[in-house]
């Protein structure tokens, strides 16, 4: 199908535009903003670490339990903004505004509507969640309880702020999600600083933070703080965004409601069940690798194995950031150019954008193997952790390439509606490759821990072979109608 050029320079630079330019110019920004993410999360557990140990111990385990709870709100949330990413990016491709603006905007109301429901559960029934489900208790129960009735109570700020995002990078925006990251961690850095720590004490760091706080008489919360520090942040620095999208959509000239009508909430729900139910089997792959460290590599005076893994996780947080990001540009490039009728381009689109994640977790796997010791004992000074640690890097880390490979090609397969078929591999993959292998390697083999972090190896790289082989059919990127 042929396409005229028009006056949206971001579409016509992804119909026509140098491809492989194109991607990266498009690609990059939304790569570096998820690193900013990752690194808004870990600037609270900083903070917070540096509390005296009485405090700081039981304030991390809260963080910790009330970050499981909000992981399931993200998991909604997740779905409905991937799915507008590729109800939008289509439209955008067959240039229908009208239907850009209805799909975008209502599902803004959509999320909205979402996030108050969730923080409203939080908010009434924290403590049933700490501690009768959860099992918290004495102090950390207080902390998550007070934790979690402000930072899933106001999940709705981080609900919108990722649903404008994604909307605006679905429209062609890489830049602006970047900004929106950017201000939004310079703002939760300042604010995280006076509301923990209050008018002292604080590490000498930090010291410009106390007077500070003094000054406004800001009392001196804790872990607390630092969840009123997030919510405020993600709040205020989506002001301008939201007016932004507001404008570009013309909302009023089209006439599009703030809730989805029946058809387009229809069309977001076919799309966003299964990418939701994706990501949880995704988190379910990763809970499994920690109970079977837990199970087979710990004892109840020894965690060391389970704490090197969970150090381990957060700096693969990273390389699953910064693949959704560059996954996110392959979702908006392939449903554009699919919704343009440019299968092929579509296609091309999706190989270009997997290499330079490739290239990207080459750099991050050698950056981790060569200096990831540094960044360990950033967190904890205890030998042997570090050392189980450096050890899984050396296992896992040249296998990001693959990893990143192909959670790439799985956004790019939901970018051309392919949503089913992206939530049926990873579930073959999860129940059929990783849990019996896995399974088999501990518990009937009963192999050390590099067994273990063999099998994840080889599970990435499964997991890139198969998603290469449905991404090289044609069929995959044209039988898809969103």
């Amino acid at each position: 199908m042929a396409d005229q050029t028009t006056s949206d320079p971001a579409r016509d630079r992804m119909l026509h535009g140098p491809l492989a330019w194109t991607v990266l110019r498009f690609g990059a920004p939304l790569a570096a903003a998820m690193v900013l993410q990752v690194v808004f999360n870990l600037v609270d557990q900083y903070i917070i670490a540096r509390l005296p140990p009485v405090l700081s111990d039981a304030s991390l385990d809260a963080l910790g339990i009330c970050d499981m709870v909000a992981a399931l709100g993200t998991i909604l949330s997740y779905g409905v903004s991937s799915a507008t990413a590729t109800l939008v990016s289509q439209a955008r491709g067959r240039d229908n505004q009208r239907e850009v603006a209805e799909i975008a905007w209502g599902s803004v109301g959509l999320v909205t509507l979402m996030g108050l429901a969730f923080g409203a559960v939080a908010i009434l029934g924290a403590d049933v969640i700490v501690h009768s489900l959860l099992g918290a208790k004495g102090l950390v129960r207080e902390l998550a309880g007070a934790y979690l009735r402000v930072i899933v109570g106001g999940i709705v700020t981080v609900f919108v702020m990722f649903q404008v995002t994604a909307v605006q990078r679905s429209m062609g925006h890489s830049k602006l999600p970047l900004a929106v990251f950017a201000s939004g961690n310079i703002l939760n850095l300042f604010l995280a600083v006076l509301l923990v720590y209050g008018p002292g004490p604080a590490p000498a760091i930090f010291s410009w933070g106390p007077p500070i706080a003094a000054a406004l008489g800001l009392p001196r919360w804790g872990v607390v703080g630092a969840a009123w520090a997030t919510v405020i942040a993600r709040a205020v620095v989506m002001i301008v965004p939201m007016l932004l999208l507001r404008r570009e959509l013309k909302v009023a000239a089209h006439k599009a409601p703030f809730l989805p009508s029946r058809a387009v909430l229809g069309r977001l729900v076919a799309l966003a069940w299964p990418t939701s139910t994706q990501f949880t089997v995704r988190i379910g792959a990763v809970l499994l690798v920690i109970a079977l460290v837990h199970h087979f590599f710990t004892t109840p005076g020894n965690s060391d194995a389970g704490t090197a893994y969970a150090l381990c996780l957060r700096m693969e947080t990273m390389a699953l950031f910064v693949s959704m990001g560059w996954g996110g540009a392959a979702q908006t490039l392939v449903g554009t150019n699919i919704g343009a009728g440019l299968y092929d381009r579509a296609q091309r689109a999706a190989w270009i954008t997997g290499a330079y994640n490739v290239l990207t977790m080459l750099g991050l796997a050698a950056l981790f193997i060569g200096a990831g010791e540094h960044f360990l004992r950033f967190f904890t000074t205890q030998e042997a952790i570090v050392q189980r640690a450096k050890d899984y890097l050396l296992f896992v880390g040249p296998s990001y390439m693959a990893f990143g490979f192909a959670i790439v090609l799985g956004n790019a397969l939901v970018g051309a509606g392919a949503t089913r078929l992206a939530l049926r591999i990873d579930l073959v993959l999860v129940l059929a490759v990783q849990a019996p292998l896995m399974l088999a390697v501990t518990a009937l083999f009963h192999a050390p821990p590099s067994g273990l972090w063999t099998s994840v190896v080889a599970v990435n790289i499964v997991s890139a072979l198969v998603y290469t082989v449905v991404a090289r059919k044609k069929s995959s990127w044209r039988t898809f109608n969103v």
